[in-house]
């Protein structure tokens, strides 16, 4: 397919361009980028992108496609599916699948299925642990040459530190990102919510801050102790932001992640024992959505993930303290932060994409997140100021369990481009 985006904002921070011009895309790749590309005779699809932004395609490098093993919550199709529509063209999925992603053969069967029924690139990461039983180093060797872009208990804390230490050495000898679930299990002491006067009132058990910054702290000081890197995921708290903040300033090879929800919505969101509000960090006070904003204006926090985590509908629909953690959110993880982080000036659009883009596959190794002539054309449009209103009756996901039912956003992409072939055309899935 031959492809035509014109007139378009292009904003492209690896290369530094922010310009309205064209991009002119041939055989899956990036053929051309500049002013009034003219191509008379040529057989191709013309995409009018005035008014509109053209931005690398985005990276999600933290979802759970629940694939293989519990597919009745989503599946590779659909969760995919869910991504496009939400203008993200690549995912890295998290290894806590039943089987568990340990071995070469549960990576063989992702990546073979998501090149049957993906919509958008599917990375799998692999398992710190085998069983994610925090016992014994899966073969990271094993996993990465399968395929894997990374390593991650995620789900659960790797509670040993000496373990910890051999999956960050010997991942760094493979030039693979440890990704840390960072949570001291005795200290979250099986809590539902975020502890204070909200959980109080509720008569939950609370969840203290510390249980997620004590393992931050613990990540970041085996990091710098032996040189590695670390990646702390879906950061919530002020004192974790201040934890990297000072690491990094301090030249610790260290970078994190938040998402929507820890920017969006508070502790308040749960009131009336809302399960579609649980989830795992959990939301906090209207100081830790400051400080996670503050975090992400001074660079702090890299990226801006989803963590999109479908459940059935059975499994939100019951008492509060039963409730699995977690929330889809590739269809308005853009929306959200378009209308929360750029609207009111914390971020500009450069600065956004760089976090849902260029960042995360940095950290990944990726070869993504740019508009490089030469490059694998993923790209994303969409009009920054397009104002809509969620209906998660209408998300493309096969679990609905989203807080933000009602909630009127903006920036909807209109046009999703993956690997050269258009997969989302005027906002319509093809």
């Amino acid at each position: 397919m031959k492809i035509l985006i014109k007139g378009g904002r292009v904003i492209d921070p690896a290369n530094r361009i922010d310009k309205v011009t064209d991009i002119y895309i041939d055989k899956g790749v990036i053929a051309d980028v500049g002013d009034d590309i003219d191509l008379e005779g040529i057989d191709m699809e013309i995409i009018d992108a005035s008014g509109k932004i053209v931005s690398p395609g985005l990276v999600d490098m933290h979802c759970h496609l629940r694939d293989p093993g519990q597919e009745y919550k989503e599946d590779i199709e659909t969760g995919t599916r869910s991504a496009a529509m939400g203008g993200i063209t690549s995912v890295a999925c998290m290894p806590n699948t039943s089987p568990v992603i340990d071995n070469e053969a549960v990576v063989a069967y992702i990546k073979s299925k998501a090149k049957e029924t993906g919509y958008v690139n599917v990375y799998p990461i692999g398992a710190i642990s085998k069983g994610l039983e925090g016992k014994e180093l899966a073969e990271i060797g094993e996993l990465k040459f399968a395929g894997a872009v990374a390593i991650s208990d995620d789900g659960r804390p790797v509670t040993a530190s000496g373990l910890m230490r051999r999956a960050m050495e010997y991942a760094d000898m493979f030039d693979m990102t440890v990704i840390s679930h960072c949570e001291d299990m005795g200290l979250a002491d099986g809590g539902h919510m975020n502890e204070g006067y909200m959980a109080t009132s509720l008569g939950l058990k609370g969840i203290t801050r510390a249980a997620e910054e004590v393992m931050v702290s613990r990540d970041i000081i085996i990091a710098e102790a032996t040189g590695t890197a670390i990646h702390v995921a879906h950061v919530s708290t002020r004192g974790s932001v201040e934890l990297v903040r000072q690491a990094k300033k301090r030249g610790v090879r260290v970078t994190c992640e938040t998402c929507p929800h820890y920017f969006t919505l508070t502790e308040k969101a749960v009131e009336g024992f809302n399960t579609n509000a649980k989830m795992n960090p959990p939301l906090r006070t209207d100081d830790d959505v400051e400080a996670i904003k503050e975090g992400l204006k001074d660079g702090t926090i890299d990226c801006i993930v989803t963590d999109h985590a479908p459940h059935h509908i059975d499994e939100k629909n019951c008492e509060f303290a039963l409730a699995l953690n977690g929330i889809v959110g590739f269809e308005t993880s853009l929306g959200l932060s378009l209308e929360y982080l750029v609207k009111p000036g914390i971020l500009t659009l450069n600065e956004l994409i760089e976090k849902m883009s260029v960042n995360p596959s940095k950290i990944l190794g990726l070869s993504k997140g740019n508009l490089s002539v030469g490059s694998i054309a993923d790209v994303t449009i969409f009009n920054p100021e397009e104002e809509w209103t969620v209906d998660i009756s209408k998300l493309h996901s096969k679990s609905k369990n989203s807080p933000y039912n009602g909630f009127k956003l903006r920036g909807k992409p209109e046009y999703v481009i993956v690997n050269g072939d258009i997969v989302v055309n005027q906002g319509v899935l093809l």
